[in-house]
């Protein structure tokens, strides 16, 4: 799933290979999914799109946001997103589909669910674009520590870290992926309440999530999603699904996985013990 790390980096390989190349065909919803979502009618994304030059890409969040002359193109979530030198090897099924001059082509395909959105700039009213588009971005200086300590809001300390972090748009593209290695660092579990947090752990809390969010960031994101051009990130997670039942790399004990909050969190039972008070 697209969350900052990889964004950021999308945006930039985008930038790199794909910015001033004109569409010359596009298509949306040849392959029929029921949770990729699309603004209004994808049948009218052809018309929208063809013809338009590309310009500059944005990772805003879990979002990348491509500029298209007037118009403006969203990839969320689930959105897999990759680049052709020759269109011919693109797959069959797809979501959407570019064909770009030269005979290159961008693909889009959903596997689990996905935003794949289109519109005129200015049209599109998702309240995860905006909240995207408008929140700092944990990689710049306005998401400083007077804004991070106003996201403790009403009943924040009755809320577990993956909560806090991860639910409510509080902070756009930190999910469950890149919150699990943020919170090892942290020496927080995920089920822990953030109300038994003590100032100094809070201090850590805010250093050490823009610190590895850079990280993930500067090696062109986790190794357990995957670039433009189909590669993994150089990112190696320490809590992920490839490395859970193995050694800690602090303390050697197991890495532990459990169902939480309609996803798997990750941790090491002695760096981040659950002190729930």
């Amino acid at each position: 799933m697209l969350e900052i790390p990889e964004s950021v980096n999308l945006a930039r390989q985008l930038n790199d290979t794909v910015r001033g190349r004109t569409i010359q065909r596009a298509a949306a919803n040849a392959s029929p999914h029921k949770f990729a979502f699309y603004h209004e009618d994808p049948a009218g994304y052809g018309a929208l799109l063809t013809g338009q030059t590309i310009g500059e890409s944005f990772g805003r969040g879990a979002m990348v946001e491509m500029q298209a002359g007037d118009r403006r193109l969203v990839f969320g979530d689930g959105a897999n997103l990759r680049y052709y030198e020759n269109g011919k090897e693109a797959p069959n099924k797809h979501q959407l589909f570019l064909e770009l001059e030269g005979g290159s082509a961008l693909v889009c395909t959903v596997q689990m669910y996905g935003a794949v959105l289109a519109f005129l700039e200015g049209q599109c009213e998702s309240r995860y674009y905006l909240a995207a588009r408008e929140k700092p971005q944990p990689l710049s200086g306005a998401f400083d520590r007077a804004y991070f300590d106003a996201l403790r809001g009403k009943g924040w300390e009755k809320l577990s870290a993956k909560a806090f972090l991860a639910t409510e748009q509080r902070v756009p593209g930190l999910g469950n992926g890149v919150l699990q290695d943020i919170l090892f660092h942290a020496g927080i579990h995920p089920k822990r309440k953030m109300g038994t947090l003590s100032e100094k752990e809070w201090d850590g809390l805010f250093r050490l999530l823009k610190e590895t969010l850079a990280e993930m960031t500067r090696l062109g994101g986790r190794d357990t999603e995957r670039d433009l051009f189909g590669r993994p990130g150089g990112y190696k997670t320490l809590l992920s699904k490839n490395t859970v039942g193995k050694p800690c790399p602090v303390c050697k004990a197991e890495i532990q996985k459990a169902a939480y909050m309609g996803g798997t969190v990750y941790w090491c039972p002695v760096c981040q013990p659950l002190e729930d008070k």
